[in-house]
C-alpha cells in the first residue's frame, strides 16, 4: 500500500500529525497523533493498551514507511511476537527488514532500592541505540509504571517523566506510552497525563453481563478532536474505533429508486419502489411475514447485481434460506456469487456499541448497496431501549451518508399500537410498512399498508398479504356492506360475487336471445306486410294500366266506327270544310 510518508498538516489542526493507520482513530484525532510528541494511552487491565500501541508501530512500518521501536517492560519480545501473530502481524519479518526494533527491559520492584538520585540514563542509551539502528520515527514504551515502580518521591518522578518526554521530543520521534489506570486518576501516579501532549483513555466495562470497550480522548494539545466516548473492537483484524457520535445531518437525498421485490408494493409506492439510500421499517407482530419481505428485497437487490448485507439476530442463515425457499425465494445462488452476505449473531453476544462497531466493520469490508437488519428490536436485549435508539440513529445516519439503503424489521407486541415500535425509531424512518393480523371467521390472515413514505405519493389502501409458492402477493381486500373480508371469507364472498355475475350474465344472455327472437318475428311480420303492400301496389299499377289501355282501345274503336260511317270525328268539326265536299 503506497501512502504518503509525511502527510501535510490537516486544515485547522495547528500541528503536524502522525497517522496511526487504525480504523476510525485518525478520524477522531483529525489526522493522527501529534508528530514528534509523546501520547499517553491509559486504562485498566485488558482494555487494549498494548495492542493499540503495537498496531501503531506495525501500521507505521508497513503502511507509512516509518520504522519503529517497541520497548516492553512487562512482556518479552518472543511473547509479543506470538501475540501479534494472531492478528496477522509478522514482527519477526519487520525486525529482519530493519523496520522494527524490539527490546525487553526487565525491572523487578523487589530488586530496586530507592537510594540517592534516580535517573533514566540507562534507558536513554538503550532507546537511542534502538532508534538509530532502524532510523525509527515511532517509539512505544509499554508500560511506564514499571520504570518508576520503586519510587515514592513524586518530585523525582515528575522530574524524570518530564525529562523522558523532553528527550523523546528532542529525538523527533512520535511516542506512544502506555500507563495503568489509577484510583481516582487516569494513571497510577496521576502525573503522566499532565506532562503528555495527547491523552487517551481506554475502558472495558460490563453492563448487564455484556462487555463494551470504549475510547475517549481526554486532551490533545494544539488540535481539535472528538471528545465523546467511542466504542472500539479488537478482533482478528486488530484495533478498530467507531467515531459514531460525530455523524451529522449532511447526507445527500437521492431521487433514484430501487425495487422492493414485490411488484404490487412497488406500485403502491408511486409505481417505482423505495428511494435509494433511504431507511425502511417493516413493523408487525410475530409471524406476519417481515422476514419474507426482507428476503424478497434482498433477492431483488441481488438480481440487479448489487450487494446486500443481511444482519440476522434471531435465525441462522441456513434457516432463513430454507424457510423462504418454501415461498419461492431462492437466496443460496446469490450467496455463492458473493452478492449476498449474512452476518448472524445473538444480540447478547456483545454490548450495543460493539454490535455497532462490528456492523461498521462488516459494511466497510463488504461495501453493500443494501443493508438488512432482522430484527432491530432484538438489540434491546443487548442494552436499554434508550441506548438501542441512540445506536440505531447513528447507524441510520452512517448508512445514509454512504447512500446505502437500509431495511429493518421491528417486532411489536400490540398490534393495535400502530404508532409505537419497541425501539422508537419510527420518526427516523423514511418509509414505514405495517404488517398486521386480521382475525375473521375463525381465521388469521395478514394485511399490509404503507403508514408513511416521505417524498412520494403512496397508496393508502390495505392489501391482503399472501405468502404463496410464487412468493409474496398483495391482493385487494373486500370492502362492502359486510365490512373488510380477508382469507376464506374474502374468497367465499368473491365466489358469491362471481356466481351472481355468472347468473346475471346468463339472464342477460337469455333476455338477449328472447329479444333477438322477438326482433326476428317482428322483422318477419314487417317483411310480410311489406310484401303485401308491394303486391297491392303492383295490382293497383296493373289495374291502372289496364284501365288506361281499355280507354285508349275504346277511343280507337269509336274513331274507326265513325270513319266507317263517314261521320265527322270530334276533332273534325272545328272548320266544317270536309262536310261541304
Amino acid at each position: 500500500m503506497s501512502v504518503a510518508k509525511k502527510p501535510n498538516k490537516p486544515r485547522g489542526s495547528g500541528i503536524a500529525k502522525c497517522p496511526t493507520g487504525i480504523a476510525g482513530l485518525d478520524q477522531l484525532t483529525n489526522g493522527g497523533l501529534p508528530r514528534g510528541r509523546p501520547a499517553l494511552i491509559c486504562g485498566g487491565a485488558g482494555c487494549g493498551k498494548t495492542l493499540l500501541a503495537l498496531e501503531f508501530i506495525v501500521r507505521g512500518a508497513t503502511q507509512f514507511d516509518e520504522p519503529g521501536v517497541f520497548v516492553s517492560f512487562e512482556e518479552m519480545s518472543e511473547e509479543l511476537t506470538d501475540n501479534a501473530r494472531s492478528l496477522g502481524f509478522d514482527l519477526d519479518d519487520l525486525v529482519k527488514r530493519k523496520k522494527l526494533a524490539m527490546d525487553y527491559v526487565r525491572l523487578e520492584r523487589s530488586e530496586i532500592e530507592e537510594s540517592g538520585d534516580y535517573d533514566l540514563e540507562g534507558l536513554f542509551v538503550r532507546l537511542n541505540h534502538a532508534i538509530d539502528s532502524v532510523k525509527a520515527k515511532r517509539v512505544v514504551l509499554d508500560t511506564i509504571e514499571t520504570l518508576f515502580s520503586g519510587l515514592s518521591d513524586t518530585g523525582i518522578l515528575r522530574a524524570e517523566l518530564r525529562r523522558l518526554f523532553r528527550w523523546l521530543k528532542d529525538k523527533g520521534v512520535t511516542a506512544v506510552i502506555t500507563a495503568e489506570k489509577g484510583e481516582g486518576t487516569l494513571t497510577r501516579h496521576g502525573i503522566e497525563e499532565y506532562v503528555s501532549d495527547c491523552v487517551m483513555v481506554l475502558d472495558h466495562r460490563i453492563h448487564d453481563q455484556l462487555s463494551t470497550r470504549r475510547l475517549r480522548i481526554v486532551k490533545y494539545r494544539g488540535s481539535a478532536h472528538g471528545t465523546n466516548e467511542y466504542p472500539f473492537i479488537i478482533d482478528e483484524q486488530g484495533f478498530s474505533v467507531l467515531p459514531v457520535t460525530s455523524v451529522g445531518l449532511e447526507h445527500a437525498a437521492s431521487t433514484a429508486r430501487i425495487s422492493s421485490g414485490v411488484e404490487r408494493l412497488d406500485t403502491m409506492l408511486s409505481g417505482h419502489g423505495f428511494f435509494r439510500g433511504s431507511s425502511i421499517l417493516a413493523s408487525g407482530t410475530a409471524g406476519t411475514g417481515k422476514t419474507s419481505l426482507s428476503c424478497s428485497f434482498a433477492r431483488a437487490t441481488c438480481q440487479n447485481n448489487e450487494r446486500c448485507l443481511y444482519f440476522a439476530f434471531e435465525e441462522s442463515p441456513a434457516q432463513i434460506m430454507r424457510n423462504v425457499r418454501s415461498i419461492g425465494i431462492e437466496l443460496q445462488p446469490f450467496v455463492s456469487r458473493g452478492l449476498l452476505h449474512f452476518h448472524a449473531s445473538r444480540p447478547s453476544l456483545y454490548g450495543l456499541e460493539t454490535h455497532l462497531a462490528v456492523m461498521h466493520r462488516q459494511i466497510e469490508a463488504f461495501k453493500p448497496s443494501v443493508v438488512i437488519i432482522d430484527p432491530v428490536t432484538s438489540m434491546i436485549t443487548a442494552g436499554l431501549a434508550r441506548d438501542a435508539r441512540s445506536v440505531l440513529l447513528r447507524l441510520i445516519d452512517y448508512l445514509k451518508g454512504l447512500q446505502i439503503t437500509v431495511f429493518m424489521n421491528s417486532l411489536i407486541h400490540d398490534g393495535n399500537a400502530i404508532e409505537q415500535d419497541e425501539v422508537e425509531i419510527s420518526s427516523l424512518i423514511d418509509t414505514w410498512l405495517f404488517v398486521r393480523d386480521i382475525e375473521l371467521g375463525g381465521e388469521r390472515n395478514r394485511g399490509m399498508y404503507i403508514l408513511k413514505s416521505r417524498g412520494m405519493a403512496h397508496s393508502n389502501q390495505i392489501r391482503e398479504f399472501v405468502l404463496g409458492r410464487q412468493g409474496i402477493e398483495l391482493v385487494d381486500v373486500y370492502l362492502g356492506p359486510a365490512g373488510m373480508l380477508t382469507g376464506s371469507a374474502r374468497i367465499a364472498q368473491a365466489a358469491k360475487e362471481r356466481s351472481r355475475e355468472t347468473a346475471g350474465r346468463r339472464d342477460v344472455t337469455r333476455q338477449q336471445a328472447v329479444m333477438l327472437s322477438k326482433r326476428k318475428a317482428f322483422e318477419a311480420r314487417i317483411a310480410a306486410l311489406q310484401a303485401q303492400i308491394l303486391a297491392q301496389d303492383q295490382a293497383t299499377e296493373h289495374l291502372i294500366a289496364d284501365s288506361q289501355a281499355n280507354a285508349s282501345r275504346d277511343q280507337l274503336e269509336r274513331h274507326a266506327m265513325a270513319v266507317s260511317r263517314n261521320a265527322d270525328s270530334a276533332g273534325g268539326r272545328s272548320n266544317g270544310k270536309e262536310s261541304r265536299k
